[in-house]
């Protein structure tokens, strides 16, 4: 008899959990821990797993640390959980999805079941269409400024399950372990890597971004892919307005919209004249702007300038140094 557990998670779910982490592979966490490793033993791991989660003795060690390479050349943290934990978060995870998805807005494509990048890219393309101009947002450093307890506050909307708020928690609050070996604590934010994170980082965003959108501005249309997002206006004044209700609303959650890369585009093409600044914008890896497009009608072939999305400099550039990068190592 394994005695009353005070949280009811079934041993099932642990085992399902397991098999979508292997699934994806990933690295060891700070335990050194690989899943082969885990695998070797894994009645015994899982069993403990599981009792540790039901009885509520369940901690997540720190997250590792590590920096991977960004499109634009910088670098990214990351902060990979061991095998273990990556499981415990995978239960929770398995749980929160089937309850928050029915409420997620339409145009919310990131980390999500049937949705996909290049959908968000391709309704862009079309809005792009029929309005002039976009608010292109960028919220700086997202996923490190996430509030705990806003965090918290839109968990509880949706679930008052104890050992789901519990553990959240904890994840939240696990420290880092840099690449030197210190432990540095974390005061805000949900690491890049973990399991949880993703639908976490969405759930942030649909109370501070997509419910507010659909509330205030509802004639405005936008996609949004976890936390980069962009809004189609009828004018240059409507997106300046936006942009300032968008900026007092992120404020009010405790986020910053970036200042140098929010912007206001004019999505420019045969039929927009007048000039503007701005007239392209990156999205997933996409870059917006006028192309020269082809068409026929009959036997007449027709040119054009429209505005239309292609692989983005930036991307290309990134996709020839992995290249380069995996030429040198092999």
């Amino acid at each position: 008899m394994d005695g009353v557990k005070p949280f009811d998670i079934p041993k099932r779910e642990v085992w399902e959990a397991f098999k979508k982490v292997k699934a994806n592979q990933g690295a060891a966490g700070v335990d050194g821990q690989s899943i082969a490793d885990f695998e070797a033993d894994l009645t015994n791991n899982l069993y403990e797993l599981w009792n540790r989660l039901s009885s509520g003795s369940y901690f997540p060690p720190p997250v590792r640390r590590v920096d991977i390479p960004k499109v634009d050349g910088g670098t990214r943290p990351l902060g990979i959980p061991t095998v273990a934990d990556r499981i415990a978060q995978e239960v929770a995870r398995r749980y929160l999805e089937p309850r928050l998805e029915p409420a997620f807005h339409a145009d919310s494509y990131g980390y999500r079941p049937g949705k996909s990048a290049v959908d968000a890219v391709r309704r862009a393309r079309q809005r792009c269409w029929r309005y002039d101009w976009v608010l292109d947002l960028d919220v700086k450093a997202y996923f490190d400024s996430i509030d705990w307890e806003l965090m918290l506050r839109a968990v509880r909307r949706h679930t008052n399950r104890p050992w789901v708020l519990l553990y959240i928690e904890r994840w939240l609050k696990a420290p880092m372990q840099m690449e030197d070996g210190s432990i540095v604590p974390r005061m805000s934010g949900t690491p890049q890597g973990g399991v949880i994170s993703p639908i976490l980082a969405n759930l942030f965003l649909h109370y501070a971004f997509d419910m507010w959108m659909a509330r205030r501005c509802p004639h405005i249309p936008f996609e949004r892919y976890a936390d980069d997002a962009i809004c189609h206006c009828k004018s240059a004044e409507e997106a300046q307005v936006l942009w300032s209700a968008l900026a007092d609303r992120f404020a009010a959650c405790k986020l910053v919209l970036h200042p140098e890369k929010t912007k206001i585009v004019y999505c420019k093409d045969a039929n927009r004249r007048g000039d503007f600044p701005i007239i392209s914008f990156d999205f997933l890896g996409f870059q917006f702007r006028a192309r020269k497009t082809m068409w026929r009608e009959g036997t007449k072939r027709i040119f054009a300038h429209s505005f239309q999305p292609a692989a983005s400099p930036k991307a290309l550039t990134f996709i020839s140094r992995t290249i380069r990068r995996l030429g040198a190592s092999s």
